[in-house]
């Protein structure tokens, strides 16, 4: 997208990088293989970057320039009809749009739930995380103004160095990672040792093998996962612990790691408010071993790491999370053929 505009612009275009705390290529150099590679490159930076934007007045004022395009900002439900997008995915009845409604939820997390966000924010019954990413994603609040509010709260260190490495380090290694690696959005970007290990194990068994509209619609036997992509379904949101799970089962589910990767993707882009972007392509890419080392060996999975709904139930509360879910409105239902059962 941003190659295209410059391309098309016929002029100099000067992308400032908003999104990052530490602009990419000044962080580093090259694709990075993990958190730890990248943090204290990061660290190092941080006093220089991750303080407060002074106010400049501009050289030339925009509010009149006459600028014609294809968006009539009076009429915005007629314009979103236009648009070539899915209609079929409701609204979000948890999240709404707008620097506003980022700053209260900044506001409420570093109030309520910063002080104990170090455990607090594994548990999936509980929406004990910022809720920001959405906002992150679409450029509504700066990754900067959500350090520092961070940063200067009186919740203990241990929480705010947890919250800060999470929004930083990680997001920035998937800056990293969409900047150094033109095939970020396909199988092939995988690591060589990842897509190595599961061709060796591509060939065996699958116990339940499920369809992509199955997936789609929460069709599975698994009440966990069904949960979790409901969750997604409903608000466009799906906490960050059942994320991982959702995503290793669809690897274990699906016929071969390929087709895994294509339709965790596509559920990915389509129903995820912070979808299409760096942060959700490495997410991807880490259920099938991106940033990630080899485990020990396991059916279908290879050394890609594994994750089972026993670890679920013994780490979290699932019961109440399954319970939270079932109570969610569902905005609209998507629009997908329903096809026969493929459990093996």
């Amino acid at each position: 997208w941003r190659d295209a505009v410059a391309d098309d612009a016929g002029r100099q275009v000067v992308e400032v990088e908003g999104d990052v705390v530490v602009p990419v290529e000044t962080a580093s150099n090259k694709a990075e293989f993990a958190a730890r590679t990248i943090r204290p490159k990061i660290q190092r930076l941080l006093t220089r970057f991750l303080k407060p934007l002074g106010s400049v007045e501009p050289t030339k004022k925009s509010l009149r320039l006459d600028i014609a395009g294809d968006v009539d900002l009076q009429d915005p439900a007629a314009t979103v009809a236009k648009m070539k997008v899915d209609h079929g995915v409701g609204a979000s009845p948890l999240l709404v749009g707008g620097y506003g409604a980022a700053r209260g939820l900044l506001e409420l997390f570093v109030q309520e739930k910063l002080h104990g966000y170090g455990e607090g924010r594994r548990e999936p019954s509980v929406r004990g995380t910022s809720m920001l990413a959405a906002y992150l994603h679409f450029g509504q609040i700066s990754p900067v103004e959500i350090a520092l509010a961070v940063q200067q709260s009186a919740a203990p260190p241990a929480d705010r160095e947890a919250f800060l490495d999470e929004l930083i380090v990680r997001r920035e290694l998937a800056m990293n990672f969409a900047y150094f690696h033109p095939r970020y959005d396909e199988y092939e970007g995988l690591p060589a040792w990842a897509r190595k290990t599961l061709a060796a194990h591509a060939g065996e068994e699958r116990v339940d093998v499920y369809t992509t509209a199955q997936l789609e619609e929460a069709r599975t036997h698994d009440a966990y996962w069904n949960a979790a992509q409901n969750e997604m379904l409903r608000t466009g949101f799906m906490h960050n612990s059942m994320r991982m799970y959702w995503g290793k089962k669809i690897l274990e589910w699906k016929k071969s790691p390929q087709e895994a990767f294509a339709d965790a993707l596509y559920l990915n882009n389509k129903y995820f408010l912070c979808g299409r972007d760096p942060a959700s392509y490495a997410n991807v890419g880490w259920l099938f071993g991106l940033h990630d080392r080899p485990w020990a060996t396991r059916k279908i999975f290879g050394t890609v790491r594994y994750m089972n709904a026993e670890g679920l139930k013994r780490k979290f509360d699932m019961d109440a999370y399954v319970q939270m879910v079932a109570g969610l409105t569902t905005p609209g239902k998507p629009k997908i053929s329903r096809r026969e059962s493929a459990r093996g």
